[in-house]
């Protein structure tokens, strides 16, 4: 794919990190630092957070490549909030930087620590198998990463962030919220366009012909239970995401993708995602990926002006999941 020279997601995201310190009172996070000096964001354990956070949050993960905004919507009545996700470079902003894919796992302590880390800092790291057909990488002097948690990470997993990294400690900023937080179930539907893309990778589909991306989906209320509230953030997408992509090549090649790319086609469709992850006994390995991807799809050939539909959203299995 065509790489981006001179532009660092780590160095856009730092820029953003500050403004979220600086207003980190009004968005109610805490700022501390961690034994090694790495900051610290506390997103929605101790602290409460909210969605303001959770849309700043999302941007950050996104590398600031990518808009995030909350709007009314028509199309889910009884949820009417829908989180709106825009980039104009969607396969570095979703796959090379938000997209969690970074398995940070430690044994060692009284409490084992496991967590899924996205943001820019996977692309200062470029650990996992998905950076080997993404040309990209950054060279920046600061990370962030952020990682589905209700506490920070132990000081070996910051000590080994830091060393993939190749930053010192103290320019590593960490953010971390649980799943079932208003910070946690707002940054994780926010990645609607990242789930389309990274099924669009799965297919085959060449990720240099996506060119441009918006998606949305409707604003999950959060659940203690965290089954639920992960359950919950998947079916968001699952049942009534919607993405539109921008593709260059033959328009029967995006007429295929449109048809391959909605959840519906998966052999898992059909239940709320907590239902099938309990049957499965939490093994995710045991779900089909191919049900990981929004409602409804529109693929636009933009060489020919076409745009491919297809897939539908699913009122009623969201409210089984929501209510």
């Amino acid at each position: 794919m065509t790489t981006m020279p001179g532009v660092s997601v780590n160095q856009r995201s730092a820029e953003l990190v500050a403004h979220l310190v600086a207003d980190a009172q009004e968005l109610r996070i805490g700022i501390s630092h961690g034994e090694l000096g790495e900051t610290l964001i506390d997103a929605g354990s101790k602290k409460l957070g909210g969605i303001a956070a959770g849309l700043r949050i999302a941007e950050i993960c996104m590398g600031g490549l990518g808009e995030v905004t909350l709007v009314p919507s028509s199309a889910t009545p009884r949820w009417p909030w829908t989180i709106v996700v825009r980039s104009s470079n969607p396969v570095i902003a979703c796959l090379a930087s938000q997209y969690a894919g970074w398995r940070l796992a430690d044994d060692s302590g009284e409490k084992p620590f496991f967590a899924l880390g996205s943001g820019p800092a996977r692309a200062l790291a470029r650990r996992e198998p998905l950076f080997d057909v993404l040309n990209y990488s950054d060279d920046a002097k600061r990370a962030t990463l952020v990682i589905e948690s209700g506490r920070p990470p132990p000081k070996k997993i910051v000590a080994i962030v830091a060393q993939h990294c190749r930053v010192k400690p103290e320019d590593l900023t960490i953010i971390f919220a649980p799943t079932q937080s208003l910070v946690g179930s707002t940054q994780i539907v926010a990645r609607v366009l990242e789930v389309a893309l990274h099924k669009t990778h799965e297919l085959g589909f060449p990720l240099d012909r996506v060119v441009d991306g918006t998606g949305a989906a409707p604003l999950c209320p959060p659940d203690p239970d965290f089954v639920k509230a992960m359950g919950r953030t998947n079916d968001a997408i699952i049942f009534a995401g919607r993405v539109q992509l921008y593709v260059t090549g033959p328009a029967g090649q995006a007429r295929e993708l449109a048809q391959k790319l909605p959840s519906k086609a998966s052999r898992d469709f059909g239940r709320p995602f907590s239902e099938i992850f309990k049957q499965v006994k939490g093994d995710f390995y045991a779900i089909d990926p191919m049900l990981f991807s929004p409602a409804r799809i529109i693929v636009t050939a933009l060489e020919t002006g076409e745009s491919f539909h297809s897939g539908e959203i699913d009122l009623e299995l969201l409210d089984a999941s929501f209510a």
